[in-house]
């Protein structure tokens, strides 16, 4: 059985952003206080700074966020994986600048504009990447919306 190699920050930061710019869907949890966690998989558009994705706006994700902005979402898979703590923001459709919304309709396939539908903008303020055990030493990448220059965990 060979030995599996360890990534170093930089090339975990890397992996990070190749998630973010190779993939379009994401699990996102949302949760507010005396209603547990809520969890849905969602499309979404990488812009560089920020994920954004559109759900209707009488969901129960909504509601979460507009009661408590702090969201965890999920790229990737269980053995190679990218945990994004971020901050989420309500974004009516008659709002949302132009370039997010056709990002985000190229990587769902949703109209920009639907009834019903308000775009999430997640602002991330820590990423986590590791694949498997060997990697939980030394996953964070990005603290307090800043990537990382020196390992923290």
């Amino acid at each position: 059985m060979s030995e599996v190699q360890v990534r170093t920050l930089p090339e975990r930061r890397e992996a990070a952003l190749e998630h973010l710019w190779s993939n379009t869907n994401l699990w996102l949890a949302t949760a507010r206080d005396g209603q547990g966690a809520h969890l849905i998989p969602v499309s979404y558009w990488w812009d560089g700074a920020r994920l954004t994705t559109a759900t209707s706006e009488r969901s129960r994700t909504v509601r979460n966020v507009r009661a408590q902005p702090k969201v965890r979402a999920a790229v990737g898979s269980t053995g190679d994986v990218l945990m994004i703590d971020a901050t989420a923001a309500i974004v009516p459709w008659r709002e949302i600048d132009e370039v997010a919304a056709e990002g985000y309709a190229q990587a769902s396939g949703v109209p920009r504009s639907m009834p019903g539908f308000v775009y999430v903008q997640l602002v991330p303020q820590r990423m986590q990447v590791w694949k498997g055990a060997a990697e939980f030493s030394g996953r964070t990448v990005m603290r307090a919306g800043a990537w990382l220059e020196d390992p923290v965990d």
